[in-house]
């Protein structure tokens, strides 16, 4: 611009314009017209050149600006001078270029402004939900905070609630043994002042300990007892088994041996449990018989008294039952140096649960079961190794548990094609002469009372 300038000045086109129109103004009345419109285009080219010279001039200058400065110089000094009296080609050129220009530059000014309007709309909107979000986080913040507060409260509520139903429970269990015991005693006492002989002289047969008892609790808690006796019957699948699986395998190679070991074992066992159930109701029957006179009838109370006193379930008994139906099944086989006494937690565990099953109303059993019968989806998962085109059970894995006729836990079951009939070949040739080794009979001669073999069932081994 500096350039342009001083060429400007040194061109002295301004001193030379104001000669022309000086002497064009003294002359201007002996020319004629043609002279005068001479001197008139002369004046005007030599002002095209200058104003030429003038807007590079400006052209420069602005570009040096950048795009937004001098653009309101421009739109109020240099926009309406040209609109009224301006029409110079080569400078219009130049002019309408930087014109473009500016008006580009406006343009995107404005877009920038209102962009920068909506971003800072859209900024305060945010900002505005933000309060807010945060707001409504602290609200439920405290309300989770009373909500805990509350729920402790309820909990700490609740625990000495409890607390005093145990305290009620046993006041009333203690009125229970003393009003028993109260009874017994008088019936002992009418006994004794018989004139009878015979009754002087018989004995009383011994009660059983008579310790906490409610009556109609066992009615009461059937449906808890029932959840957890159910999920504890699905812990031994899980657990139990799969550990006596393991166990089992270290001295037999043959896997569907070992499940079947397995699943007779738990048959046994439920069948064991509910002989002993059965007696153990007899005894305590004939015991509370002699004193009973509460409100409730005499199964209620029996059913209580069993439920409240699991423990004097001779549970080694059960066991030792099991292990001797085991030895003498012809559908399984054992090394004779190892004893099926390997798997005894399995079979104390499952007799335990079978036994508690048995004071449910009603009381829960394992399905029968035989090889060869037709397949249940209802009644029996099948194990992964499964032909699952085929439809007749080649041997059990593990019992469904049922009540009444209602599966509530279903079994596992292996089909095969073909399979039914090789396990029938390979039984007929199986030997099973072997003797019972020294550590189970070591565990039998604990039993209580001699079990008599149990061989008269027809559908004794059917599963």
């Amino acid at each position: 611009m500096a350039d342009g300038l001083r060429r400007l000045v040194g061109a002295e086109s301004g001193r030379v314009l104001q000669e022309k129109l000086e002497s064009w103004y003294r002359d201007y009345e002996i020319n004629s017209c043609d002279q005068n419109l001479n001197r008139c285009c002369e004046i005007i080219e030599l002002n095209s050149e200058i104003q030429g010279q003038l807007f590079t001039i400006l052209n420069e200058t602005s570009r040096e600006g950048g795009h937004y400065a001098g653009v309101e110089t421009i739109k109020t000094r240099l926009l309406p001078w040209l609109g009224t009296c301006f029409s110079c080609a080569t400078s219009g050129r130049l002019f309408e270029t930087n014109l473009s220009l500016t008006q580009d530059s406006i343009e995107k000014e404005r877009q920038l402004r209102e962009l920068a309007s909506n971003q800072t709309f859209q900024l305060q909107e945010l900002q505005e939900e933000l309060t807010s979000t945060r707001l409504q986080l602290s609200h439920v913040q405290q309300d989770l905070k009373t909500s805990c507060a509350q729920e402790k409260d309820a909990l700490r509520k609740l625990d000495r609630l409890n607390d005093y139903e145990q305290q009620i429970q046993i006041l009333r269990d203690e009125i229970s043994i003393l009003d028993a015991q109260k009874s017994v005693l008088q019936s002992r006492f009418v006994r004794s002042r018989s004139p009878s002989p015979r009754h002087s002289e018989s004995k009383s047969p011994s009660p059983l300990p008579l310790r906490s008892c409610s009556p109609g609790r066992a009615r009461r808690t059937n449906a808890s007892r029932r959840a957890c006796l159910v999920a504890r019957f699905g812990d031994i699948y899980a657990q139990e088994r799969l550990d006596a699986e393991t166990l089992l395998r270290t001295y037999i190679s043959d896997m569907e041996m070992v499940q079947r070991i397995i699943y007779i074992a738990a048959v046994e066992s439920f069948h064991a449990a509910k002989t002993a159930y059965r007696q153990f109701k007899i005894r305590v029957r004939d015991t509370l018989s002699l004193g009973h006179s509460g409100p409730e009838s005499l199964e209620d109370t029996v059913l209580d008294y069993i439920v409240r006193h699991e423990d004097l379930y001779d549970v080694q008994a059960s066991v030792n039952e099991v292990i001797r139906s085991m030895n003498i099944n012809p559908k399984i086989s054992f090394p004779p140096e190892i004893d099926f006494i390997v798997i005894s937690t399995l079979i104390r565990e499952l007799c335990r649960v079978a036994f508690s099953m048995q004071t449910l109303v009603p009381p829960l059993d394992v399905a029968f079961g035989t090889d060869g019968e037709l397949f249940s989806e209802t009644k029996y998962h099948r194990s992964f190794d499964s032909d699952f085109t085929a439809a007749l059970v080649a041997y059990h894995v593990w019992p469904a548990l049922m009540e009444n006729d209602v599966v509530i836990v279903k079994g596992e079951a292996v089909t095969k094609r073909g399979a039914l009939w090789s396990r029938r070949s390979r039984s007929r040739s199986r030997s099973r002469s072997r003797s019972t080794s020294p550590l189970l009979a070591h565990h039998l001669s604990r039993s209580r009372s001699p079990s008599p073999l149990r061989s008269g069932s027809p559908s004794k081994w059917a599963y």
